[in-house]
């Protein structure tokens, strides 16, 4: 009994110590910011930044807040303010004013008394006991609630980089360093892979840490042979799109995607910037000469007709999949590069850079089929609609984090960025996102079946 206990108490010490780590990642990205910019809202679609300052310590207390015995509301109207963000479908924007939001003084003391109390409960309970309310749900475990908090704070981290991405570079402290990685010379070509069965998703109950929702449950997927490009498309292969007038060339559209084209004026990727006769590209803290063996970040609507272009297509979930972590002679690997975790020397992930680096800069980030740059550097669309697996159960904590988004109109990406968490570098999780949304650090690359 005791031993249990002890594991019990050492997985819940460690799981605080990764909440705490995740705090100090997002409070040093708010620090970049300068106090005056902390009103601007960098992106149409989404809230303004002072909404994320208050958001991530909201998130943490609503969760926990009707769950753990001793935890009362002491700002309601700031847990109600800062409850949820807002994806940008449908057309509508967010209509506020800066002056509509509390100031950032009232914010940090709310953060502060959220946390302080939050931490005194949570630490105040070796395996901090919830409260017995009926109705409480029995996948409400304080091990799926903490790796929730932990998670969801994660990815805003990576949410926040991409706005910060476009605030201009003087509303932002600069870091005493940026490392940069020499471009190498690299094959343009495709790889063959192998018909063969690829397991998406994960088994349920089996063990090994925290999933999402959209993850269970685990099932096999036979695929045909196909082929895919050996390394993402860069910045020089799209320039070639551009060249051949992609953007003004309906038959590479759908109809959807030329009508958003069309309306927005969209001619470039969002992160290049014309200078004259030249581009730049919109780095997180200067602009600089478009580097062309860097991933492309585009919109799946940009990235489909580049495909189309190239007389190609995006590939599925279940081809991207089997190119990342299947093998020749059978069998699955956890990572691209074997069953080994994540390290510095894999790719360009875990918050390492802020911006991308040369494809083929991370040779160990190498599938079995010599498929390059896989998780890191970008995420990558795929042309699979997101969808649950069969046996999809919300989380009652968060019924919302992935059922909001079943509707035909975001699209599963797979991979990681730079300032993506090793966390969610596991094989099972699936990001998404609308097609007209062009902020993201996400690239692509093409197959021909």
């Amino acid at each position: 009994m005791h031993a249990i206990k002890d594991r019990i108490s050492a997985g819940h010490h460690r799981l605080l110590e990764r909440l705490a780590a995740a705090r100090l990642n997002t409070d040093r990205l708010f620090e970049s910011v300068r106090a005056d910019a902390l009103y601007v809202r960098p992106v149409a679609e989404r809230h303004r930044l002072i909404f994320y300052l208050g958001h991530l310590e909201a998130f943490d207390w609503n969760l926990f807040r009707d769950r753990m015995p001793g935890l009362k509301a002491f700002a309601p109207e700031f847990d109600r303010l800062f409850a949820f963000g807002i994806d940008p479908v449908g057309g509508g924007l967010p209509s506020d004013v800066a002056a509509d939001w509390p100031s950032e003084a009232a914010i940090r003391r709310y953060n502060q008394q959220a946390r302080a109390t939050l931490d005194a409960a949570l630490k105040g309970q070796t395996t901090f006991l919830l409260s017995k309310k009926r109705g409480l749900s029995p996948d409400e475990t304080p091990e799926l609630l903490l790796n929730v908090a932990i998670e969801h704070r994660l990815m805003h981290a990576e949410t926040l980089a991409y706005l910060l991405n476009r605030l201009p570079p003087e509303q932002k402290l600069r870091p005493a360093r940026i490392p940069r990685f020499s471009a190498a010379e690299i094959a343009t070509d495709q790889i063959e892979i192998s018909a063969g069965c690829v397991t998406l998703g994960r088994a349920r109950n089996s063990g090994g840490g925290f999933s999402w929702d959209n993850e269970y449950d685990a099932h096999t997927v036979e695929v045909p042979t196909f082929a895919i490009d050996r390394y993402p498309i860069t910045n020089g292969d799209y320039l070639a799109f551009m060249a051949a007038g992609g953007y003004q060339a309906r038959a590479f559209w759908s109809e959807d995607d030329w009508r958003w084209r069309s309306a927005h004026d969209i001619a470039h990727p969002a992160f290049w910037i014309r200078s004259g006769a030249c581009w730049h590209y919109r780095g997180m803290f200067e602009h600089l000469p478009l580097p062309l063996q860097w991933p492309v970040y585009v919109s799946h609507a940009e990235a489909s007709a580049y495909a189309r272009w190239a007389g190609k297509a995006l590939p599925s979930e279940a081809q991207w999949q089997r190119a990342a972590y299947g093998t020749p002679v059978g069998g699955e690997r956890a990572y691209p590069w074997g069953d080994s975790p994540p390290r510095a020397g894999s790719g360009n992930f875990d918050f390492q850079g802020w911006d991308p680096v040369p494809v083929g800069a991370f040779p160990e980030n190498r599938s079995a089929f010599g498929v390059m740059d896989l998780l890191g550097n970008g995420w990558e669309w795929t042309s699979t609609p997101f969808a649950p697996f069969d046996g999809f159960h919300p989380y009652s904590c968060y019924p919302g984090y992935s059922a909001n988004f079943f509707d035909g109109r975001h699209y599963v990406l797979k991979g990681g960025s730079a300032r993506t968490a090793t966390c969610l570098l596991r094989r099972s999780f699936r990001n998404w996102f609308q097609p007209h949304y062009p902020y993201v650090y996400a690239g692509f690359r093409c197959v021909t079946r």
